[in-house]
């Protein structure tokens, strides 16, 4: 039998219908500049490698979405594996929200998962 784990209740964000992600705050105007820097000279070689991150950036957003609402595993540190299903992300993809979180000391209801600790994460199509 599976055993319930109690759940910790983060705060809400500034906007009563947010996830608690302002595109204002310091935090994330760090995360994400909204200026790329020029690694090299070219403005060719700057253009293709700006169309391959578009596209990679683009793939990863569609994984996402189709990840959502489906039974997900991830692979963590440590050789740890837990069952979920997936939620959402915030906007600089550093958590991942999930419910029924199946963990080798029990079942959380809801939880998030720190992104770095995650190595790989599969799910059906």
């Amino acid at each position: 039998m599976k055993t319930p784990v109690s759940v910790l209740r983060l705060p809400r964000g500034p906007d009563p219908n947010s996830r608690g992600f302002d595109p204002n705050s310091p935090r994330f105007l760090a995360l994400c500049p909204t200026t790329l820097s020029s690694s090299s000279s070219s403005g060719a070689v700057d253009e293709e490698e700006q169309r391959l991150r578009s596209d990679l950036r683009e793939r990863f957003l569609r994984t996402l979405l189709l990840m959502t609402d489906k039974q997900v595993e991830f692979n963590m540190h440590e050789k740890v594996r837990v069952r979920a299903r997936f939620g959402a992300s915030d906007i600089d993809v550093l958590n991942f929200q999930v419910s029924g979180l199946e963990t080798p000391l029990g079942v959380q209801k809801e939880a998030l998962l720190r992104c770095q600790d995650v190595i790989s994460c599969s799910f059906e199509l």
